[in-house]
Formats: C-alpha cells, structure tokens, sequence
C-alpha cells in the first residue's frame, strides 16, 4: 500500500489551473449549499457552522508530503466548502510559508458575508467563488442553500470582497439549459457581475453527472452564445483542456480511488491528473469495478468513473491495489 493521504489528493487535471493539487479541508458533502448540479450528489451535512472540520496540523503534514509531485497550483476544494474550516486562513498562511506555488480557493462564496472569511480568503493567490443565479427565486432552486443564508448576502459578500482582495478573483457562473440558462435570466445574472467586477467571468455547464437526473447541460454552442452577454472578460471553461503531465514513479489503485472519491473522472482526466498512461488507467479501473470500489456513469456520450461510496475500507483497498 502507498502512504495514506485523507485530506491532499491528485495532482487532478483542472480546466482552469493546470495540474492542481486538492486540499480537503471538510468531511464529504459538508456544505452551506445542495445544489442540484453538484458532481458529489446530494449534500449529507448542510451547514453554516465554521470549526476545524478535520485537523489543520494533519492536513499542512501531508502537503509537506506532496509538494515534491510539482503541481501549478495549490488548491482549496473537495468533498465541500472550504471555507467552512475554521482554520482556513492559518493554513494558507503555513503553506505560503512552505512553498512559492500559488494557493488557489474553489468556494461558492456563500459566506463572503462574513469580515473573517473574506480576510482569511484574501491570502490566497486566486479566489474563484461562483454565482448561478440572478434573483432569489433560482437561487434557491438551484443551489438550495441553508436558511441563514439569502442572495441578498451571498451578492453582498461577492461585492464587498472584490473591494478588499488584491489578487486574481474568477467568478464561476455555471448555466443550465431550462433554468439558468435562458437568455432572460443570463442577463439578470450578468447585471450582478457587473457590479462585482471579478477579473475573469467563466462560464460552466454540468459537463460531469449531477446529483438530479433532470439537469441538463447547456451545448457548447449556447454557452458561447451567452458569453456575450458578460462581456470580453467572459469565456467558456465547460470543454476539457489537454494537460501535460508529470508521471507519478509507482501508479497505484489507492491514487486513482482517491481521485474518484472526490469527484467523477473520465479514463482521460485520470491519466492527466496522475501522468500515468491511459492504458494503465483502465486496467486499474478494472480492478477497483471487479472488488465493488467504484462504479460507471454515462453522461451523454461520455463514461465517467466514480467512488462506490464516499470511503472504501482497508479490505477493499488491499483488493484493489493491481
């Protein structure tokens, strides 16, 4: 077996950052939203709550740990919302401390609101935090976010921590074809963005399988179509960008479960995140299918891979390591 990484994954494939190297810093579906597109299903834990979900010292031994695979970017992401750990702002701080590769946050700026998360959040390199709707109405039927949080607060605390953040802040708007992504509300949604003023509008589509089965993605096509409406910065991150990667020297099963336990791969996206060939993918995908850890998905004309369940115990590792 390889050494046991719980809270550092990948390098993964990002559309945006390259070879990005994941930081989980909340337990499985641990989130202030439920939204209906997520890649990770349902949320388990819906919450507001800010304490060290999973601990700071444990997490900043394991970067030490995988710092030398060499990403372009460390990232905040995973199993939630990481700016639901309390010691957020600490750990980027160590990490700085450690290394000159830059930190970036995936969040859904739910509680940009709040001063202390946007001032722990103003010491990363790149905040990328999302905005899917234009009016409360979708907002919640969308993203399905927990009581305390309103739209009203959610676009407050974009629009306040542009005016506070020095660094590169990318908004993610992410459309659906029936909901959002009808020309009426795209244009509700890019009046908000103009008066957050990120420094990149990215458009997104739920490319991976969602948690409900009724969402749809918005073509290539029409996310292109609806760009317009944001203006030059915007552009579409929807396709898959080809990524060199770095090969890892010992592939294992236990490293690609732990990619599929975070979020939904194709045999592709495995092979660039690890930098281990396609080839070698698949024949660990075969192992980890025959002893029940993972299991297949269509999206369209796309198979995608997925963790069985949210951790696969000591026995079935063992099973799987080929």
């Amino acid at each position: 077996m390889n050494e046991n990484f719980k809270y550092v994954f990948g390098p993964v494939p990002s559309r945006r950052l390259g070879r990005s190297l994941g930081v989980d810093l909340v337990p499985f579906k641990t989130c202030t939203y439920d939204c209906i597109y997520c890649q990770l299903g349902r949320t388990t834990r819906k919450t507001v709550e800010r304490k060290e979900w999973v601990p700071t010292a444990a997490v900043l031994e394991e970067l030490k740990r995988k710092l030398a695979s060499h990403p372009d970017y460390i990232t905040f992401s995973g199993s939630g919302e990481p700016t639901l750990h309390s010691g957020l702002g600490e750990i980027i701080e160590q990490v700085r401390a450690m290394t000159k590769i830059p930190v970036a946050v995936l969040t859904n700026g739910s509680l940009l609101w709040q001063p202390e998360v946007r001032a722990e959040l103003a010491l990363a390199d790149v905040v990328m935090p999302s905005l899917d709707a234009g009016d409360d109405l979708l907002f919640q039927a969308v993203n399905r976010p927990h009581p305390d949080i309103t739209f009203e607060k959610l676009v407050a605390g974009l629009e306040q921590f542009r005016g506070e953040f020095s660094g590169q802040y990318w908004l993610e708007v992410l459309l659906l074809a029936g909901h959002t992504g009808l020309p009426a509300h795209v244009q509700e949604i890019a009046e908000i963005v103009r008066r957050i003023r990120p420094d990149r509008v990215q458009l997104n589509t739920a490319v991976r399988p969602p948690a409900e089965e009724h969402v749809r993605a918005v073509p290539p096509e029409g996310l292109a179509a609806l760009a317009k409406a944001f203006g030059p910065e915007a552009e579409v991150i929807a396709n898959y960008c080809i990524l060199k990667a770095t090969p890892q020297s010992h592939p294992s099963a236990e490293a690609v479960l732990a990619l599929l336990k975070r979020r939904p791969c194709r045999v592709q996206d495995i092979a660039q995140g690890l930098g281990i060939k396609p080839a070698e993918v698949v024949k660990h995908l075969a192992g980890l299918e025959a002893n029940g850890c993972i299991c297949r998905q269509r999206r369209g004309a796309e198979v995608f891979y997925r963790a069985a369940g949210r951790q696969a115990d000591e026995s079935q590792l063992e099973r799987c390591s080929c």
